[in-house]
């Protein structure tokens, strides 16, 4: 399934740098219905000239057209307002620019491994059950559950439906969004949350492991049998939504791992490293690749990649056909490499080594610089921004092919000088996305 999440960056997650006592929070006091404030001209442009108020009007048509009540069309009418400010947030959103190790060491760290292991124990029932139907395992579920909200403490404090409504009349996702207003209808109309319950993240995300209401209304479950779905309240719809959405939405593969941590030889290939290039195990194991206490790779057929999310000096982790699940649930690299690992440890795994030496990184910006240089150099890496994102990634990786260079994905300032001196252009053509 094609995802959108992605689309929508985590940004906050560095909100959830809470304490490691953080326990469940009950969502934040039923808002007053909120005030519309004035809709950006620019907003009007994709809606051929439309008003807020006479787009809202079709909004709904579309939503009684898809099975919702004119009741709940009338419950949620005081929250179907347009914000302006959601819409600047939206816009001025940055995705992740840290190091791999600067946001794992603070997003995966050891007081939320232990809060996973000790939801885990609290909720063991669900989470059997969950791993039973689903396949999906609990420290896969509880690393998500962390990183959404730390297990319930941070879920957002906006009005879900505002959210919503404004970024369907916002143009730049405006179908997807007016899909996404549609669902948070479905949601209402059919029980599980009221229109005053619906708090949640600016980007209209809701409850403890943060779904959009496209998932919400396909995957969530009732596992607590109260006869609702409710994501904000109770852990084990929150467990058993979270699996279904894992194994049926993003297509977990029961009894396969997702993530290890591996230690790489100074001479592989590294062009080979890479998400889309896919090993046997014993064919890495030939190569030189090994476990971080230099034990070897079962030599079997298990295909897998080799994920150097800093380069070849950095981390080194075989990335399975599970992993593809965590970047469906977010296409930032960095986030979804980060709940592998954190998953990883949840289950048992070690700490990760530490370098022998710091990983050079380029400023932010020579590396938009570079991004610049690519673009002319024939290549599509998505917004110039000066964050390395999947796109400049593959981006750097022919590049460096090109250069003669050890082609791991990590922009250096040697491809940097290279680039600058105009020497070697790109064939952008069938390049992997």
């Amino acid at each position: 399934m094609v995802q959108t999440r992605f689309l929508i960056a985590a940004v906050a997650l560095f909100a959830l740098f809470v304490p490691a006592s953080a326990q469940f929070a009950s969502p934040p006091a039923k808002p007053v219905a909120p005030r519309a404030t004035a809709p950006s001209p620019r907003a009007a442009s994709c809606h051929n000239g439309a008003s807020f108020d006479r787009f809202l009007a079709d909004v709904k048509q579309q939503a009684v057209a898809a099975g919702v009540s004119q009741r709940t069309i009338a419950e949620a009418s005081p929250y179907l307002v347009y914000d302006q400010g959601i819409v600047n947030r939206d816009r001025g959103q940055r995705v992740f620019g840290q190091l791999f190790t600067e946001f794992a060491g603070r997003m995966a760290a050891p007081y939320r491994m232990q809060n996973g292991r000790q939801h885990i124990k609290q909720y063991a029932a669900a989470f059997a059950r969950a791993e039973k139907e689903y396949g999906v395992p609990p420290a896969v579920i509880a690393a998500f559950w962390g990183l959404e909200s730390d297990f319930g403490a941070n879920m957002g404090n906006l009005p879900t439906l505002k959210s919503l409504v404004s970024l369907a009349y916002d143009c730049r996702r405006s179908e997807m969004f007016v899909g996404e207003t549609i669902a948070a209808l479905k949601i209402i109309d059919r029980g599980d949350l009221h229109p005053d319950e619906m708090i949640g993240s600016w980007a209209g995300e809701l409850g403890q492991t943060q779904f959009l209401p496209v998932h919400y209304v396909n995957y969530a479950v009732d596992y607590d049998g109260d006869g609702r779905r409710d994501l904000l309240r109770s852990p084990a719809d929150v467990i058993g939504s979270t699996a279904n959405y894992i194994a049926n939405g993003l297509k977990w593969r029961r009894g396969e791992p997702w993530l290890e941590e591996i230690k790489v030889p100074p001479n592989l290939p590294w062009d080979k490293t890479d998400l889309t290039v896919r090993e046997p195990r014993s064919t890495w194991a030939q190569l030189g690749v090994t476990y971080p206490d230099g034990r070897p790779l079962p030599n079997d057929n298990l295909a897998a990649s080799v994920l150097l999310p800093m380069g070849r000096f950095g981390p080194a982790f075989m990335a399975y056909a599970n992993f593809a699940a965590y970047t469906e649930w977010n296409n930032s690299l960095i986030y979804s490499t980060t709940a592998g690992y954190l998953a990883s440890r949840i289950a048992g795994a070690a700490p990760m080594r530490k370098s022998s030496a710091p990983v050079a990184q380029l400023p932010f910006n020579e590396l938009k610089e570079l991004q610049q240089l690519l673009v002319r150099a024939g290549f599509n890496v998505g917004k110039v921004d000066g964050v390395l994102g999947q796109q400049s990634r593959a981006a750097v990786k022919a590049m460096q092919i090109k250069h003669g260079l050890p082609a791991d994905s990590w922009p250096t300032a040697e491809l940097l000088a290279r680039m600058r001196g105009g020497t070697a252009q790109a064939q952008p053509t069938g390049m992997v996305r």
